[in-house]
């Protein structure tokens, strides 16, 4: 599920500059090392140019978009997603249902190069990454229209509102913000990577197997030992290797799976609650409802009453 960033119902004139038009109202935030950006579009339009400094990462907010990008089919752009744009890239966008009553808005992240660069480094220094040949990177274009996380969300969050303090210590919180959204935003690419397109990387990256492996038993019981014996590592390291890699712990990981998996079951008419607790690897009713609860917000039942 999609998970979108909240913004305050109304955005205070705090902006260095502001661009008066119809059609891209934004509103500025400079701070050491990245720019943040708030856009707000009142009218339809088409192909409209926008051009950032550095490499920007965009987040939709409201309503819906349709982004022209260099050497890449056109594709809807909508809340709950990130783009993360190439440095100086040339953007173009379609904004087909923003009106003054409904307008489209987006979060635009503007990221100096020396501040990825600082960033990388020092990752790949302290923290390698499983593969030693595949340093932290933020990923190219393949992997550059992304589903958000709820850990990228947070930050983000938390990024448009150290923005907007007006603490003495505002640059120092934000550096530090930004510095774990860089990180968020590589383990949100190394998530679709591996969890989304392991089948590729199953002879070249240790937890493509891994996720293989847990995708095709999500129903049995998954223990530790199998999954870090099929990376090739103690139980420690895979514990974490994989969570500095992906940002979740391999259990985590498998309660995920497991829940995407009772939501597709919830779906079929036939199919009852307990059923798919049993099917989706959930071998505790009570525990699978108070779980599926607390991820989705409704239970079990509910949520196939809404299906409806």
């Amino acid at each position: 599920m999609p998970t979108r960033v909240h913004l305050p119902a109304a955005i205070p004139p705090l902006a260095l500059n502001r661009l008066h038009s119809l059609v891209e109202n934004r509103t500025v935030f400079a701070l050491d090392g990245f720019e943040l950006n708030i856009f707000e579009t009142h009218q339809a339009a088409l192909r409209v140019p926008l051009r950032l400094d550095g490499l920007a990462l965009t987040t939709m907010l409201r309503g819906k978009k349709v982004m022209h990008l260099p050497d890449r089919p056109a594709f809807d752009y909508l809340p709950g997603e990130t783009v993360v744009v190439g440095e100086d890239e040339l953007m173009e966008i379609d904004f087909p249902e923003a009106c003054l009553c409904q307008p489209t808005q987006c979060l635009a992240v503007a990221i100096a190069s020396d501040t990825i660069r600082q960033t990388i480094d020092l990752l790949n220094e302290r923290y390698p990454r499983a593969e030693a040949h595949t340093p932290w990177a933020v990923a190219g274009p393949e992997y550059a229209h992304l589903t958000n996380t709820p850990e990228l969300t947070g930050t983000l969050e938390r990024l448009v509102a150290v923005s907007r303090t007006t603490d003495a210590a505002k640059d120092v919180l934000a550096g530090f913000t930004l510095q774990e959204l860089l990180v968020r935003l590589m383990q949100t690419q190394a998530r679709a990577l591996i969890f989304h397109d392991y089948a590729r990387h199953l002879t070249t990256h240790p937890f493509a197997a891994v996720v293989h492996y847990i995708k095709a038993h999500l129903a049995e019981n998954l223990s530790v030992d199998k999954l870090s014996a099929l990376a090739c590592m103690s139980k420690a390291t895979f514990f974490r290797l994989f969570k500095r890699e992906f940002g979740l712990t391999p259990v985590e990981y498998i309660v995920r799976e497991r829940l995407a998996e009772a939501k597709r079951l919830l779906r079929q008419p036939l199919a009852s609650v307990a059923e798919v607790c049993l099917r989706a690897g959930f071998n505790n009713l009570s525990y699978f409802q108070a779980l599926f609860k607390r991820y989705e917000g409704i239970t079990p039942g509910a949520y196939k009453k809404q299906l409806v």
